[in-house]
């Protein structure tokens, strides 16, 4: 798991969006899993009950990146379309 759940971090919505980044905060504060993106080194994923958060941490200063959001509904379906 990333450095950042250990000390202070600033998330950076990169596109803007209206993104409740205080959610995404509480999460990563609270210890809540980071999914590695198997492709991606320092990216990853980060489920809440209904919103999946694609984020980057950067290794040179613990900052979060949000990339990208998506409802974890969504991720499901995908997948069992995918099957």
């Amino acid at each position: 798991m990333p450095a950042t759940t250990q000390r202070e971090f600033k998330i950076e919505d990169l596109r803007s969006r209206p993104t409740d980044t205080e959610t995404l905060r509480n999460l990563l504060e609270s210890g809540t899993p980071f999914i590695p993106d198997p492709k991606r080194n320092g990216f990853y994923e980060v489920e809440s009950g209904s919103l999946v958060y694609y984020i980057h941490v950067s290794p040179v200063t613990g900052n979060v990146f949000l990339l990208a959001e998506w409802p974890r509904d969504a991720e499901r379906s995908g997948k069992n379309q995918a099957a």
